[in-house]
């Protein structure tokens, strides 16, 4: 029996994913801004311990990880699930917009990593999946600033595994594409107030227009992003990074003949800054 720590826990993604795990006989220590939504979603359950956690509360991510511990004695799976999307251009955006998101996509993860990690690293095992998007390899306009977060999780999550892995400790970025969730509701999604005439008909100011229709027309199902989950954390070698949808393949697939092509392009005048030893040596 795995013990899953999930946040944002009481819908989307983190709610099917605690569905999966109870049905499989895991347990779940199952978080969310309000614990009672999560209660009257999967009911008293004997391997569910809903707790109350607000990601941007450093003082709430300790307790949590430790009422977690204090009822299954361990925690091998961390899913940070927990975060909302912003649209507009990035110079749309205000400075409290931006601090607010990143409070909750980037710091709000780091402080439940910190808080779950001690306990992983005691028992020299866990495997921790920070949730990305498609956003946070491939930069779309109007979802500059929403993807910058998702960027960061990214190098982070890198360099993580990098440290992680002496000490028994796995992580998966697991990068979404358009999922027929919430996320393009009210519920997940802010739109930036400030709309700039300049970006009126241009792939910035369209795309408002686009997660307006998109909204529940997405192409990806999340019921089976969630049982694709477990498949994954049941594997031996789980990936670094987990892409789930047709459409997020696709632009992986894309960003990578892009790069290499600008990369052969400019080859040479990126090699030609070194040393000349150097330089000669890496052509």
């Amino acid at each position: 029996m795995k013990v899953w720590f999930i946040t944002g826990a009481s819908r989307g993604f983190g709610a099917l994913m605690t569905k999966e795990a109870l049905a499989a006989g895991d347990a779940v220590i199952a978080t969310a801004r309000n614990a009672k939504t999560i209660i009257e979603q999967f009911g008293d359950h004997p391997n569910l311990l809903a707790v109350a956690l607000d990601v941007t509360n450093e003082t709430q991510a300790k307790e949590a990880a430790a009422a977690g511990i204090a009822r299954f004695s361990r925690i091998d799976v961390l899913a940070n699930n927990a975060g909302y999307g912003l649209l507009g251009a990035v110079e749309e955006a205000t400075a409290e917009e931006i601090e607010k998101i990143y409070a909750t996509n980037v710091f709000g993860l780091l402080k439940v990593t910190r808080a779950v990690l001690p306990y992983m690293r005691r028992q020299r095992s866990g495997h921790i999946l920070n949730f990305s998007s498609i956003g946070g390899y491939f930069g779309y306009p109007g979802w500059g600033v929403y993807g910058s977060t998702k960027f960061a999780v990214e190098g982070l999550s890198e360099s993580m595994a990098a440290e992680l892995e002496p000490l028994g400790i796995k992580v998966t970025i697991v990068e979404p594409g358009f999922f027929r969730t919430d996320f393009l509701a009210d519920s997940s999604l802010a739109i930036s107030p400030a709309s700039i005439a300049d970006y009126e008909g241009t792939p910035a100011g369209n795309m408002r227009s686009f997660a307006a229709d998109a909204h529940h027309a997405q192409p990806g199902n999340p019921a089976k992003l969630a049982a694709g989950i477990m498949t994954m954390v049941d594997s031996a070698n789980p990936p670094l990074r987990m892409p789930f949808g047709s459409d997020t393949v696709a632009m992986i697939e894309a960003q990578h003949a892009s790069v290499e092509k600008e990369l052969a392009d400019w080859r040479e005048l990126a090699v030609s800054t070194d040393f000349e030893s150097h330089a000669t040596a890496g052509v």
